[in-house]
């Protein structure tokens, strides 16, 4: 259902909170809960660089991206991006990968992370997947906790390889 706002409902978490699929004039505010912390203030630009409506378009034309909000009270404080993989391995099980995991500083601690990412494990389950995984940076230890506590678990190294 896409209400006024041009987004379409995923999920009522309750309490005035709910998980709804990103429109383009949310692209701003992803950006800049993307900018807020220690990572994303150093490699985040202005949040109306048309390159950041660009890629948002790139993203909301291809089937296996969901680029998400979390809006309370009719207020994005949230973001995260599922993308779903499909592969040989695990006897050609689909994965989903989260990515860009934001929830604004101001709500932290009040469970609606939690809520939201058990939201994004139960929609990989129900959509088939095998396996959720996300990546985190290696110095967000708060946020290895986080994960930690909802089951996730450092089992590989990731590695990148900086193109530009």
């Amino acid at each position: 259902m896409i209400d006024g706002t041009g987004r379409e409902l995923l999920a009522d978490l309750g309490s005035g909170v709910r998980v709804e699929r990103a429109a383009a004039q949310d692209v701003p505010r992803i950006v800049e809960l993307l900018r807020a912390d220690q990572l994303g203030a150093g490699r985040e630009q202005d949040p109306g660089d048309p390159r950041y409506l660009a890629a948002f378009d790139d993203i909301a034309g291809d089937p296996r991206q969901l680029l998400t909000v979390l809006v309370q009270h009719g207020s994005v404080i949230g973001t995260m991006q599922l993308t779903t993989v499909p592969g040989l391995s695990r006897l050609g099980s689909t994965r989903v990968i989260i990515e860009a995991v934001r929830v604004s500083e101001t709500t932290r601690g009040q469970g609606l992370g939690g809520r939201y990412l058990q939201w994004a494990i139960d929609r990989a389950r129900t959509d088939g997947a095998a396996l959720v995984q996300l990546t985190t940076d290696r110095s967000r230890a708060d946020a290895h906790r986080f994960y930690e506590r909802l089951g996730f678990e450092a089992s590989h190294v990731g590695m990148k390889l900086r193109l530009r």
